[in-house]
C-alpha cells in the first residue's frame, strides 16, 4: 500500500466530485435540522485544513479534514472513503493522519458530529475503535436524537 496524503485540493474535480456525492447522501439520510456537512467550497475556510488521499495510480481515494475550533480543540470534518475505496482502511488512515495533524498542530483534544442511523453505522465503529467516546454537544451544536458527539483526547 502507497498511499499519499495531500492538502489542500479542493479544486481537483475527483475531490470535488467526491464532495458533491458526500452532501447529497448526508443532505438525503438526515433530517434538515441536524445535517451539518459542509460543501466543498466552505471547506475552504481558513479555520480548516483540508486532505486527500490518492493511491500509487493517483486515484482518489478519501477525504478528511480538520477544523480548528480553539488553540487546543479540533474537529474532524467531512471524513469520507470513495466508494471504490471503501474496506480498505481508507478511513482510519484519514482518521490517523488527522490525529497527528492536530497534534503537531497543538491541539490536545479532537471531537466531531455524527448520525445515528445505519448510513453512520461503519463511521460510528471506527470513531469508537480509535477511542473515541460519546460526549455532549460542542461548539455551535445542537443536540438532537439523530445526532451523535464524540470526543478523543490525543
Amino acid at each position: 500500500m502507497s498511499w499519499t496524503f495531500r492538502e489542500g485540493e479542493l479544486g481537483h474535480a475527483d475531490v470535488r466530485a467526491l464532495l458533491s456525492h458526500h452532501v447529497a447522501e448526508m443532505n438525503a439520510g438526515s433530517p434538515p435540522s441536524s445535517c451539518h456537512v459542509l460543501a466543498a467550497d466552505a471547506l475552504g475556510h481558513p479555520a480548516i485544513r483540508f486532505f486527500s488521499v490518492r493511491d500509487e495510480r493517483e486515484a482518489l481515494l478519501g477525504v478528511g479534514a480538520l477544523k480548528t475550533l480553539d488553540p487546543t480543540h479540533g474537529e474532524v470534518k467531512s471524513m469520507r472513503t470513495a466508494l471504490g475505496a471503501l474496506g480498505r482502511g481508507v478511513g482510519t488512515a484519514m482518521l490517523v493522519r488527522l490525529i497527528a495533524v492536530a497534534r503537531a498542530s497543538g491541539i490536545s483534544r479532537l471531537s466531531l458530529e455524527t448520525g445515528n442511523a445505519p448510513l453512520f453505522a461503519a463511521a460510528n465503529h471506527l470513531y469508537q475503535r480509535e477511542g473515541f467516546v460519546h460526549c455532549g454537544g460542542f461548539s455551535d451544536y445542537e443536540p438532537s436524537d439523530f445526532t451523535l458527539f464524540y470526543t478523543r483526547d490525543i
